[in-house]
C-alpha cells in the first residue's frame, strides 16, 4: 500500500442494518446470537437457472463488497475468532507467501467506507484493526465480510492451503484443509469426474486482473451464518417452505499475480425468503 498516509473514503459502505456502538466497537444491548443478521436484498437473481459451474466475468473493482449487514456479520466473525479460532482459520506454512500477497490484495481492493494505511485499517463500524503481517488470515477475517480461501496448485490439482472461513454453508474447514478440489467437493452429488475436470480447467485458466464469479442459492431453517456440517452428516434436501431463509454465496475467483495462488472468496447473503 502506498506510503503511510491515511486514505479517507468518500462515504460509509452501509446506510442501515444492525445498530453498532462505534465508541466501544461492539453491538449494543443484544448479543450476536439474539440478533438475526440479514440483508434486505440479494443484488442478483439468486434463483436464476444456470448450468454448473455457472461462471461469469467479474469487474475487478467489485471484488470486495460491504453491505448493510457489515456490522452484524463482523460482530459474528469476531465472536467466532475469539471462541473457535481453530474452526475458522487455517494456514499451511508453505502458503504464507500467498497469504501475505492476499492480505495486500484485499487491502488494496477495500471499497469506500474504510480508511487504511500501512499499519492499521479503520473499518466502517468504527473498529481499528492492526495489520499484523505475521497473521494474515486472522487480520483479513477482522476486516471484510468475505470469507477467503487460498487454492494453490500442487501437482495436478489446486489444494486448499489457507482459509479464513467463518460462515461455512454445511461444510467444515478441518475436513477440507489441504485437500484437492475433487476431495473438497465430496460428497456433492453433482460434482462428478466430468465436472471436476471442468472446474480444474477453470482454476488453471483464471488470469491475474481477470477475476470470475458465480453464485448459489440454499434454503435454511434459521439465518445463522456459521453452519458447519461434517461430510459424515450431509445436509438433507427439504421443502423450501420449511426453510424460510434464502442464503446465497457470491463466490469469486481471483488470481494473485506473484504467487499465482487462486483466491476463492465468499460474500454471504441471507434474506427472509417469504
Amino acid at each position: 500500500m502506498p506510503g503511510s498516509d491515511v486514505v479517507t473514503c468518500r462515504f460509509s459502505c452501509f446506510e442501515e442494518g444492525i445498530a453498532f456502538d462505534r465508541r466501544e466497537g461492539r453491538q449494543g444491548p443484544t448479543t450476536v446470537e439474539q440478533t438475526m443478521i440479514l440483508q434486505t436484498r440479494i443484488p442478483y437473481d439468486a434463483r436464476a437457472e444456470r448450468v454448473l459451474p455457472g461462471i461469469s466475468p467479474l469487474d475487478p473493482d467489485r471484488w470486495i463488497l460491504c453491505d448493510e449487514a457489515y456490522a452484524g456479520q463482523m460482530a459474528r466473525k469476531l465472536q467466532l475468532l475469539d471462541e473457535r479460532p481453530e474452526d475458522v482459520l487455517a494456514l499451511d506454512d508453505a502458503a504464507r507467501p500467498a497469504a501475505e500477497e492476499l492480505l495486500d490484495a484485499v487491502l488494496a481492493a477495500l471499497p469506500p467506507g474504510f480508511e487504511c494505511n500501512d499499519s492499521h485499517v479503520r473499518c466502517p463500524d468504527g473498529r481499528e484493526v492492526a495489520v499484523d503481517r505475521s497473521a494474515p488470515m486472522h487480520v483479513l477475517a477482522q476486516i471484510v465480510q468475505e470469507d477467503l480461501c487460498l487454492m494453490e496448485k500442487r501437482g495436478d490439482e489446486h489444494v486448499l492451503t489457507a482459509a479464513a472461513l467463518c460462515f461455512p454453508a454445511s461444510w467444515k474447514l478441518s475436513e477440507k484443509f489441504l485437500r484437492p478440489l475433487i476431495r473438497i467437493h465430496d460428497p456433492v452429488p453433482e460434482y462428478g469426474p466430468d465436472l471436476a475436470k471442468r472446474v480444474q480447467r477453470l482454476f488453471d485458466g483464471i488470469r491475474a486482473g481477470r477475476p470470475m464469479w458465480r453464485f448459489n442459492a440454499l434454503h435454511y431453517a434459521d439465518p445463522e451464518l456459521f453452519q458447519p456440517r461434517s461430510e459424515a452428516d450431509p445436509r438433507q434436501k427439504g421443502d423450501p417452505k420449511d426453510r424460510p431463509y434464502l442464503r446465497s454465496e457470491r463466490q469469486c475467483l481471483v488470481r494473485l499475480p506473484k504467487t499465482q495462488a487462486v483466491v476463492f472468496s465468499i460474500h454471504t447473503y441471507v434474506v427472509a425468503a417469504f
